[in-house]
């Protein structure tokens, strides 16, 4: 009776909050629903049919397509470097106080969105891929250097320390004695984060940092919805392909092949 009680209690206090939050923000949701609505939407979705296919709108895209992988691949290639860096310190191998700053530093970084890092960069390095790849390189630097450190803390010390007694210098033992035990799980934490950067890198257009988002972006803004359509489908296909890509990849590396 009583667990009856307080699971009532609790929806109801949900429904309160969900209709103080319709009321507060002033959402008209019956009106979402009203003949006149649906039809307005129902024109507004028919104008992005049939997507234009014209020889010189595919090639603006293919180019934009190219721009957008490019953006993302070097983005995250930049990332892994630095994280790859900085986990070294965030782990704790180089000292406590090297710990705590780099790990400040890791929660800095991906604690700003990659729109965020977008607005300023383009404000810091103007328009165009160079501000994108920018903003994808600084919030991925925190998400895979946090990443490649928690493997670092849970990845034995034994074969490096093994080496460091045999006479071998700092690097040499991290490269040897435990780089081998974490490569596989920071190659796989960079691939998925390259997926997930493809994603994003379509979006970051929208405050002008080049690629398919651009493009898409000034398409609406232009009430160009048939071109709008042919970039939406570029990003789709898009993302299809660097998910199949980076499942091929992985599968490959897992079975020694690469």
């Amino acid at each position: 009776m009583k667990r009856a009680t307080e699971t009532l209690f609790w929806l109801a206090l949900i429904a309160a909050a969900l209709i103080w939050s319709f009321s507060w923000l002033q959402l008209d949701l019956i009106g979402l629903f009203r003949p006149d609505s649906l039809q307005q939407m129902r024109s507004y979705a028919s104008s992005f049919f049939p997507p234009d296919t014209s020889t010189d709108w595919l090639r603006q895209i293919f180019k934009g397509g190219l721009e957008t992988m490019a953006i993302s691949a070097i983005g995250t290639l930049l990332a892994a470097l630095a994280g790859g860096a900085l986990s070294l310190l965030a782990s704790g191998r180089l000292g406590a106080w090297a710990k705590a700053l780099a790990r400040l530093l890791l929660n800095a970084l991906r604690s700003v969105p990659e729109l965020v890092w977008a607005a300023l960069m383009v404000l810091a390095a103007g328009l165009g891929p160079f501000a994108g790849t920018l903003a994808l390189a600084l919030h991925t630097t925190g998400v895979l250097g946090r990443l490649f450190a928690e493997t670092l803390e849970n990845t034995p010390l034994g074969p490096t320390l093994a080496l460091r007694h045999a006479g071998a210098g700092p690097l040499a033992a991290f490269c040897y004695g435990t780089l081998p035990s974490v490569l596989t799980q920071w190659l796989s934490y960079t691939l998925y984060r390259w997926e997930n950067n493809i994603r994003m890198a379509t979006v970051l257009g929208f405050v002008g940092a080049g690629g398919l988002g651009q493009m898409l972006y000034f398409t609406l803004s232009l009430f160009q919805q048939a071109r709008a359509s042919s970039v939406i489908l570029a990003m789709v296909a898009l993302v299809v392909l660097v998910d199949a890509l980076s499942a091929w990849l992985r599968n490959r590396w897992n079975q020694g092949c690469i």
